[in-house]
């Protein structure tokens, strides 16, 4: 059998790499947007200070193999100074900001899964800065500087390891005057685009329903997302026309899809405040609807969470109500990030609840956003509600919202915002990702955790003979992915981890997933810390290094029999 060549070293980036300036050239033209991104490593120095040199020189070429390899011929990967890479993208047509983030978030997944370099097992983070052209420049030095500098605001950001390039308040008031003066005539010149996101069933990965999302390719500054521009256009007056123009749209393309026989799904629309102000905005919807011949299922009005603290929400209130009245369903958009509160979530109508996307991103780690985006599904369910996630982007967050029985999902995982044209492909697919749906195995799922690679290994072959399915993971974050995607019942951590202590993780487990049976393994042991982990019920059982391979075994066997009883099933003779 032939040897495959090995991956081709990743190239360095000179000061005026001909590939870059090409790429630029391209995006300046209006051909394609690009997305510059510069990644850095964190703590990288560490690496080469405690392994060697050679070892951090062979993970940086791994690192850059993966970079490309995740692009899969999209863009172009640079080295950059001693621990750093530049990624050159073009997006798709009408890609824009989001997209650019969406591309990070998928690099930094790359760099976070472990690097095998013998002997070592390596756990590597990330930051990237970005840049856009032609909407931030067109001269490589003046790209390449902002996605440095945003980078290095990234290293300062807790919670965000991606930052966009942003304007300074001199730039940024510029802008808005810009904005302001252009977007008058930006409905009259055709400036402004309509891209689609599916939405997914929960059950199945069927697409149950597009979001209609407005674009501003403005020949001045470029192709332009909603928050930039909308804020303006409700200031100066223009929003109402915008919105008009929105759901004129919709509603042709709604019907031409119809006639194409995909009748079984919804669009949903974004409307403001001052659109569901307007005293005639019932009849006219009513009335472009059965012209168009249809049924009102066919539109969603998506109405921000803002809505609710309105000073006129009386009137709101009373709109929204006819609405629903006659069969038109009701979103309530960004949940969880404005100033209502649950009494007026209670009192207010609405149909679908849609969870804002900055507490899915933390999905589906132990953290109190994750703790929220539980409560929120069951709070809707309760007040008679389907749920809806927005920017499920990953696997694992796919897996922890199924299982805490989200309906709908609408992200990247699933589809970028897109033409019409790409919105009729994915109707026609019916099923997007249906490989992400199928039943997996969960029985005798057994979860081992520890960060000692050795320690791990050992643990595996011991538990192999006995038949489980086992998981192994050498830090809680990936342990809390293997978590979402998995049915596990019985989980083994370490109590010393570098990240967080044994019981404090599956202190959190226990939030999470509270019929899991949960053990701790340590050479240490801190009594007061072991009681109160037991008295909490976050662990069933501590046992200490070194251990007994015979009594370990029987101790995980025991585990399982408990969950069996727990949870009603006959318990396997041995």
């Amino acid at each position: 059998m032939p040897v495959p060549d090995p991956p081709a070293a990743v190239p360095r980036l000179g000061a005026a790499h001909p590939d870059l300036l090409a790429m630029i050239a391209t995006a300046a033209r209006g051909d394609v947007p690009l997305v510059l991104l510069h990644v850095d490593i964190d703590h990288f120095a560490s690496v080469n200070q405690n392994m060697g040199m050679d070892v951090g020189d062979a993970a940086l070429e791994a690192v850059g193999a993966r970079l490309q390899d995740r692009l899969q011929g999209r863009g172009q990967v640079w080295r950059h100074g001693s621990d750093e890479f530049i990624a050159a993208v073009p997006l798709p047509a009408g890609g824009d900001a989001a997209d650019a983030q969406a591309i990070a978030e998928t690099l930094i997944a790359e760099i976070e899964r472990p690097l095998e370099v013998l002997p070592y097992t390596l756990f590597l983070e990330a930051k990237i800065g970005i840049s856009l052209c032609p909407q931030h420049g067109d001269d490589a030095s003046r790209l390449l500087h902002l996605a440095e500098t945003a980078v290095r605001r990234a290293s300062h950001a807790v919670d965000d390891p991606v930052q966009l390039h942003t304007f300074d308040v001199q730039d940024r008031a510029h802008s808005e005057s810009a904005i302001a003066r252009q977007i008058v005539d930006a409905l009259p010149n055709g400036e402004f685009r309509l891209r689609y996101q599916p939405k997914i069933s929960a059950r199945d990965g069927r697409v149950i329903g597009m979001e209609a999302l407005v674009r501003w390719q403005s020949p001045v500054l470029g192709l332009l997302l909603p928050e930039r521009f909308l804020p303006t256009a409700e200031r100066i007056g223009v929003i109402l026309q915008i919105g008009d123009w929105m759901l004129e749209r919709v509603i042709a393309q709604v019907r031409a899809w119809r006639e194409q026989g995909f009748d079984d799904f919804f669009v949903g629309i974004n409307v403001t405040t001052q659109q569901l102000l307007q005293t005639d905005f019932v009849d006219r919807l009513l009335g472009r609807m059965q012209q168009a011949g249809l049924p009102m299922t066919a539109i969603v009005l998506e109405l921000n969470e803002r809505v609710l603290t309105h000073n006129s929400t009386d009137i709101v209130y009373r709109t929204v109500s006819a609405l629903r009245h006659e069969g038109i369903a009701v979103t309530l958009d960004n949940f969880g990030t404005g100033d209502a509160s649950l009494s007026a979530l209670v009192r207010y109508p609405a149909d679908i609840l849609k969870i804002d996307r900055s507490f899915i991103s933390a999905a589906p780690a132990g953290n109190r956003e994750t703790a929220i985006v539980r409560a929120l599904i069951a709070m809707g369910h309760q007040l008679g509600m389907k749920v809806i996630a927005n920017g499920v982007e990953t696997e694992a967050q796919l897996g922890f919202l199924r299982r805490a029985d989200c309906d709908y999902f609408q992200g990247y995982l699933f589809g970028e915002p897109m033409t019409a044209e790409a919105a009729s492909q994915a109707l026609r697919q019916r099923y997007l990702r249906p490989e992400l749906f199928t039943a997996t195995q969960s029985d005798r799922t057994l979860l081992l955790v520890d960060d000692e690679q050795n320690v791990l290994r050992s643990l595996v072959r011991l538990f192999r003979r006995d038949g489980y399915r086992i998981l192994a993971a050498g830090n809680v974050r990936d342990a809390f992915g293997l978590l979402a995607t998995n049915d596990v019942q019985v989980i083994l951590s370490d109590q010393r981890m570098s990240e967080m202590d044994g019981t404090e993780f599956l202190g959190r487990v226990k939030m999470l997933y509270p019929d899991t049976i949960r053990l701790v393994l340590s050479g240490y042991t801190d009594l007061a810390t072991v009681t109160d982990a037991i008295n909490r019920g976050a662990i069933y059982r501590f046992l200490t290094k070194p251990w007994d391979d015979n009594k370990l075994r029987e101790h995980i066997r025991q585990a399982f029999r408990t969950y069996d009883s727990q949870r009603g099933r006959d318990v396997p003779i041995d």
